[in-house]
C-alpha cells in the first residue's frame, strides 16, 4: 500500500531530528531564564529610575533652540567630519580591498589584508574613538580618524568578497592576453565592482552621519560633544533640542542616501 503525498508542502527542518530540535528550544529557553535571573537586576533602583525618567522627560519639554548657533556648529562639525572620513576611506579601502581579495593576490599578501580588515573591525567606533581621543585630545580630529577607519574597514571588507565573488570569465579572459596587473584591474575589476563599490560607499556615508554624532559623546567633537555637554549641565530642553537635530540630521542623510542609490541602479 503506498503512502499518500501530503497536501500541503512544507520545507524540511533544519535539524530532522524532532527531539534534538526541540530539546535545543528548550535548552535555549532554560538558559534565557537563567540569564535574566543571573543579572541580579535590583528593582527598586529600576523604580527610582523610571521616577527621574519621568523628571528629566518633563524638564526636556519645551525645547530650547534659542542656541541655535552653538547648534548650527555642532551640526556643521558632524557633517563635515562624516564628509571627510568617507572620502578618505573611500580612497584607503580600495588598494585594502584588493588586497584582500584572494584571486587576485598572492596568499601572503591576502592574509596580511585580511589581518588588517579583522583587526580594525573588531572594535566599535566609540572604542577607536576614546583610544584616538586619549592621543589626539578633545575635538574633531579624533573624530575623523575614528570614522576613517570604521569606513576603510567596512567598504574594503565589502569590496573584498564582491571582487572574490565575481565571475571569473572576464578575469580569465584578460589574464590570457597577457595583460599587466593594473590593466587587468582597469578592464577586468573596474567595471564590474563600480557600482557596487559607489553604493555601498554611499551607504558608509549615511553611517558616518549617525556614528559622527554618537563618537562625539566621548569626546570626538561634533554635535554629539555638544548632546553630551548639555546633559553633564543638567540642561534637558537644550538636550532634547539637540536631539530632534540630530533626528533630523539622520533623516536628511538618510533620503540622500536612497536618492543617490537609486541613481547607481
Amino acid at each position: 500500500m503506498t503512502t499518500p503525498h501530503p497536501a500541503v508542502w512544507r520545507p524540511p527542518s533544519f535539524i530532522a531530528n524532532p527531539l534534538l530540535r526541540y530539546g535545543l528550544v528548550v535548552a535555549v529557553l532554560a538558559y534565557l531564564v537563567w540569564s535574566i535571573g543571573s543579572l541580579d537586576i535590583n528593582w527598586a533602583r529600576v523604580s527610582n529610575g523610571a521616577e527621574r525618567a519621568g523628571n528629566m522627560l518633563a524638564r526636556m519639554v519645551p525645547p530650547d533652540f534659542s542656541r541655535w548657533e552653538l547648534l548650527a556648529r555642532g551640526v556643521l562639525e558632524s557633517v563635515q567630519m562624516a564628509l571627510a572620513a568617507s572620502f578618505i576611506g573611500m580612497i584607503l579601502a580600495i588598494p585594502l580591498g584588493i588586497c584582500a581579495a584572494n584571486n587576485l593576490v598572492p596568499n601572503w599578501l591576502y592574509l596580511c589584508a585580511r589581518a588588517v580588515l579583522a583587526v580594525t573591525r573588531t572594535f566599535h567606533e566609540v572604542i577607536i574613538a576614546i583610544f584616538f581621543v586619549k592621543i589626539f585630545g578633545f575635538g574633531p580630529l579624533a573624530g575623523v580618524l575614528t570614522l576613517v577607519v570604521a569606513s576603510l574597514s567596512f567598504i574594503g571588507k565589502m569590496l573584498a568578497e564582491d571582487i572574490e565573488n565575481m565571475p571569473p570569465g572576464q578575469l580569465e579572459a584578460i589574464r590570457a592576453t597577457g595583460a599587466s596587473f593594473p590593466k587587468m584591474l582597469l578592464y577586468a575589476v573596474q567595471p564590474q565592482m563600480l557600482p557596487r563599490y559607489l553604493g555601498v560607499s554611499i551607504y558608509r556615508l549615511d553611517a558616518n552621519i549617525r556614528h559622527s554624532t554618537v563618537v562625539g559623546i566621548v569626546g570626538a567633537g561634533g554635535i554629539g560633544q555638544t548632546l553630551a555637554a548639555s546633559f553633564s549641565r543638567y540642561d534637558y530642553d537644550f538636550s532634547l533640542a539637540i536631539l530632534m537635530t540630530i533626528v533630523a540630521l539622520v533623516f536628511a542623510g538618510e533620503v540622500f542616501s536612497n536618492w543617490v542609490r537609486g541613481r547607481l541602479r
